[in-house]
């Protein structure tokens, strides 16, 4: 008989210290001063550094480049606590889970000594770019090419949404060798400083409330030298998906954290409004629907627990399965979660006073990025059921 303390489907009493402390520590920040920075135009960048510094930042990097040497599913509950606390920090996703894990994978020793301490400690954040204008979820049609020059590399191309580029000193971006424009997508990945030549980021206008903006990209005759190539020019899909499956997962925390910030938010406000005699959180109408989220919301963690286990064990296409249906689920029940605090909320649910609203937009996102929930779907009709592919 086994003598271990661990209850199976639950985290390690490690890894629930780590929620606890990263909780206690974004509490002293909140919506309040989050959504302030944001309305303002200002950035978390407090906020960013005291996670770096408490190192949380790279917790999933290894100790010797100044991380944690802790695995997925910790940076992933880095990034649920501090959304349940109402600071979703996005480029979370993007620095330490997306380009710290391709960079430690797949970087040569100088390039993980070169860039992975700053994106443990935050003063060296990194942005992804692989969406295009004419690509959308078509990966493959990406158009940004990659030509040697010398000894080094010269890039053209365009990116749409790209996050935090103003918050970044680099941005490792997905290209395709010029010889390549046809046939199956081989992705290469070049780590490229955002204030290099010939690159420039345009904000695109939102109607989220972020301190995180979006910006579309042009890369014009950008030259880099041979060591900013990150990995195997010939490497294919295995180097990118490296940084996608955690991308999935990452997304998954962040809309699981958002959806527990509004669920909080929504039961205490019922449990304090009084109307007919009594606490609306006794009408069944309004107790209900918040049942039914918690239950959504804890189905969706589960899953992505076991994504991020599978991740952390080496088995990549388990994980891509697990983190595909945890992104789905996080997504739409953050959506509901949002929606059903609103509705609790009643006029106040739209009024800014009660930060509620500006949830339906923010969670409204993760059904679209970082893969429309559609995509999901295609992906597990065709690998999970093995029915025929539909585009």
């Amino acid at each position: 008989m086994s003598t271990s303390t661990e209850i199976p489907f639950t985290e390690s009493e490690e890894r629930r210290e780590l929620r606890t402390q990263v909780a206690r520590l974004a509490g002293k920040y909140g919506r309040d001063w989050f959504t302030e920075k944001a309305r303002a135009g200002e950035k978390t960048t407090e906020l960013w550094l005291e996670i770096g510094k408490a190192g949380y930042l790279g917790i999933n990097i290894p100790e010797e480049y100044g991380g944690g040497g802790g695995g997925i599913g910790d940076i992933a509950a880095v990034c649920e606590e501090l959304a349940a606390q109402g600071c979703p920090l996005l480029l979370m996703v993007v620095s330490p889970a997306i380009c710290g894990t391709i960079i430690t994978r797949y970087g040569t020793e100088e390039q993980k000594q070169r860039w992975l301490p700053g994106i443990c400690d935050g003063t060296g954040t990194m942005a992804f770019a692989i969406t295009e204008p004419d690509a959308g979820t078509n990966s493959h049609n990406i158009t940004t090419t990659a030509r040697r020059d010398g000894d080094g590399w010269v890039l053209n191309g365009r990116k749409i949404w790209i996050s935090g580029i103003d918050e970044a000193g680099n941005v490792l971006v997905v290209a395709r060798t010029e010889d390549a424009r046809t046939g199956k997508l081989k992705p290469c990945l070049f780590v490229v400083p955002t204030d290099a030549d010939g690159f420039e980021a345009h904000p695109i206008p939102m109607e989220i409330v972020s301190p995180e903006k979006q910006f579309q990209v042009f890369i014009d005759d950008v030259r880099l030298p041979a060591d900013a190539l990150v990995g195997d020019e010939d490497g294919g899909l295995v180097q990118l998906f490296a940084g996608l499956n955690p991308e999935r997962i990452m997304a998954a925390a962040f809309s699981t954290g958002l959806a527990r910030f509004a669920l909080g938010k929504a039961a205490a406000y019922a449990k304090e409004r009084v109307v007919f005699q009594a606490p609306i959180g006794s009408h069944q109408a309004i107790a209900h629907p918040l049942a039914q989220s918690h239950i959504e919301i804890e189905l969706a963690r589960l899953m992505n627990q076991k994504a991020a286990a599978l991740y952390d064990a080496g088995d990549d296409m388990g994980a891509g399965e697990a983190a595909n249906m945890a992104k789905y689920a996080a997504a739409e029940a953050a959506c509901d979660a949002a929606d059903r605090a609103v509705q609790t909320h009643g006029g106040n649910g739209i009024s800014q006073e009660y930060g509620m609203a500006g949830l339906l937009v923010a969670t409204r996102a993760g059904r679209i990025a970082p893969v429309s929930r559609e995509m999901i779907l295609n992906f597990v009709a065709m690998h999970s059921l093995g029915l025929p592919k539909s585009y």
